[in-house]
């Protein structure tokens, strides 16, 4: 299994009505798979996993699967407490997922056993390989992150913290784990995570533009700093500064632009909020000009 390259994490697909519409869905993963991901990851932030009941997700974690047909592998996401997160990894196993990306647990801020105690419960039980979100109240140490990968099951570790000194220290300790950067709109700091050897990273953009996404992430191996600081200049630093206007815009920003460019997503689930129009119309700007410069290369 290589993920060693950007992955998508397609937003959840909602009627008028707030209930989930797979048909959207289904339709929203099909552009996602085609622009040729390293893996689908379902349910999980960008697919507002918190608003799901264990049924939705099932549902949307079996569609993936299905339209995914073995081309590529499906991560599923889980959280909560580790009962719940259990209940949720097996509706995931159930599902045909091949693949668990655990949130941190609910509200508390446990100790670092206590991460290991979840961690490790959720790893033996769910019989699917695990890779750790480390993010808000989950923050690991170094001597952590190395216990974490003797626990079976457990394959890698997502960093949505930033602290490049503590990833380092981490994958000096676990060299054998997959690292992957998650930090909101990752490709902002792709190149400072590809200088100490994490190139696997998550893109919502993928979710809306997955032609800016692949030539971006295109731009940064092929070492073209010039159009990686264009793409960084007039579409990623923008699209950051308008996502940090607003309370829960790295998922209903993300779920605005894929009703625009593709299909119907519907709004986030309360307690998120739509964009305000003022915001979608800077949206669309910024999509423009990306678009303008990835097509502008390729002529």
């Amino acid at each position: 299994m290589r993920l060693d390259r950007l992955s998508a994490f397609p937003v959840t697909a909602f009627d008028a009505e707030g209930d989930l519409a797979l048909d959207r869905y289904r339709e929203h993963l099909r552009v996602q798979i085609d622009a040729g991901p390293a893996a689908i990851f379902a349910c999980c932030g960008t697919g507002e996993f918190f608003s799901l009941t264990l049924d939705e997700y099932a549902a949307a974690i079996r569609a993936a699967v299905a339209e995914a047909a073995g081309a590529l592998p499906v991560f599923a996401g889980t959280g909560y407490g580790t009962a719940v997160a259990k209940q949720y990894a097996d509706a995931a196993r159930e599902a045909g997922a091949d693949g668990l990306l655990v949130l941190p647990p609910y509200l508390v801020k446990a100790s670092q056993q206590g991460l290991l105690d979840h961690y490790g419960a959720l790893a033996r039980h769910a019989g699917l390989p695990l890779i750790a979100y480390q993010r808000d109240n989950a923050v690991f140490t170094a001597d952590s992150v190395a216990a974490l990968a003797k626990i079976p099951g457990v394959i890698g570790f997502k960093d949505g913290v930033g602290d490049l000194d503590l990833m380092q220290r981490a994958m000096a300790a676990a060299p054998e784990l997959l690292y992957l950067n998650g930090l909101p709109t990752a490709e902002v700091t792709a190149r400072s995570y590809r200088a100490i050897g994490v190139r696997a990273y998550s893109s919502a953009v993928h979710c809306f533009a997955p032609e800016i996404a692949h030539a971006f992430e295109a731009a940064v191996v092929r070492g073209d700093d010039v159009q990686v600081n264009r793409l960084l200049k007039e579409f990623y630093l923008p699209l950051v500064a308008l996502r940090d206007k607003g309370q829960g815009y790295a998922v209903s920003l993300v779920k605005a632009a894929v009703r625009s460019r593709w299909t119907d997503v519907g709004s986030v689930r309360s307690p998120l909020t739509d964009p305000t129009p003022a915001h979608l119309e800077e949206l669309e700007s910024i999509i423009d000009r990306g678009l303008a410069l990835v097509r502008k290369e390729a002529a």
